[in-house]
């Protein structure tokens, strides 16, 4: 079951990309703009690294 994001955390987090607002989508956050842009939810932690970075 996913954890769901405070609504106040939504309201300030931003796609790293495109910097559009992101929504919860299940384990994903998602940009609004550009909805091929996802972010996974590992354990109530959202990671906001493209895929393409490397860490």
């Amino acid at each position: 079951m996913p954890s769901t994001l405070p609504a106040s955390l939504l309201e300030v987090l931003r796609c790293p990309v495109t910097g559009s607002p992101l929504r919860q989508d299940g384990d994903e956050l998602v940009a609004v703009e550009d909805e091929t842009m996802r972010y996974p939810i590992e354990h109530g932690v959202p990671t906001l690294l493209p895929a393409d970075s490397a860490v």
